[in-house]
């Protein structure tokens, strides 16, 4: 997740330059075959060029707005995550306090939420990370490991814990409930996070986008050198540049769960989660925070 309000000219650059070249040599290609062939052939009516740039305005602008909604989304979904694992550690250590037994339950618990959400960081981001193995006893490790759904054996693990404790008498009927709840909000935003990921966005809208955009160069182009020539170019790449890039800024939060620089950062609330649970656990060696990369221009 980018972290700076302004980029740079080198980060511009780095993000643009492909798409740079492709406007510029189509434009360079539509103004000589405008030179030499068509200009005594057809002449482009300008009005076409404004009503051809408005809709596309319109289908860039759809675009960008259902991929921007659903990064706010998984945004919203892992800050509830982070709030509501926050809850569930300080619910299942307080109430648990007065009993040996099942304060060790409610810390295997604890430890447990971790191995959850590291596991389903990674299903959400298609990796191999084992990392949440590290957050499981033996015996649980081996329950869920053939899981086709780590994440929700996991969970399932959880609930029976949080059984148990009722069974013993270490909370009562309310508290139960009460954490109960907290592991439903998580298997909630488990789902909608799957859902996220799992639902491709249509791609005839972004296909169809891109080639209407590359359509308008074009004839831009092709309008532009019959009144200023070879400037026609430079004009060309400048409108092409403005449509290409709000597009490209668009496909690049689309899918807000990938590894990259534009999708949400969840190895830092992931670690954030980790250390304050250890912490509520008091336990030993806890792990820094994730650093910003690339003199914190992003965070993953």
């Amino acid at each position: 997740m980018l972290l700076r309000n302004k980029l740079s000219f080198r980060e511009i650059f780095r993000f643009t330059w492909k798409v740079d070249l492709w406007i510029l040599l189509c434009c360079t290609v539509a103004y000589y075959i405008d030179t030499y062939y068509m200009k005594s052939h057809i002449s482009v009516p300008g009005g076409i060029i404004g009503v051809l740039g408005t809709a596309i305005a319109f289908f860039i602008g759809f675009n960008n707005n259902q991929a921007y909604d659903r990064w706010w989304e998984a945004r919203i979904i892992w800050g509830g995550i982070v709030n509501d694992s926050r809850s569930l550690a300080r619910s299942l250590l307080s109430y648990t306090s007065h009993d040996f037994e099942a304060q060790q339950i409610a810390r295997r618990m604890v430890q447990r939420h971790l191995a959850f959400l590291y596991a389903l960081k990674s299903g959400l981001r298609s990796t191999n990370d084992d990392y949440y193995i590290r957050y499981l006893a033996a015996d649980d490790l081996a329950r869920v490991q053939g899981s086709f759904n780590v994440p929700n054996a996991i969970i399932n693990l959880q609930s029976k814990d949080l059984q148990m404790l009722q069974q013993i008498g270490a909370i009562d009927e309310f508290r139960f409930k009460a954490i109960d709840e907290l592991i439903v909000k998580h298997c909630d935003g488990m789902g909608k996070s799957e859902r996220i990921k799992g639902t491709v966005f249509p791609p005839s809208y972004s296909f169809f986008t891109s080639i209407f955009i590359w359509f308008y160069v074009i004839l831009n182009t092709l309008t532009m050198t019959e009144t200023i020539g070879a400037w026609s170019i430079i004009f060309g790449w400048a409108f092409g540049f403005v449509f290409h890039v709000t597009h490209k800024n668009g496909l690049s939060i689309m899918n807000p769960f990938e590894d990259s620089h534009m999708g949400i950062s969840l190895d830092a609330i992931t670690r954030n989660i980790e250390i304050n649970l250890l912490e509520a656990l008091q336990a030993p060696n806890i792990p820094g925070p994730i650093k910003a990369q690339e003199d914190g221009l992003y965070i993953m």
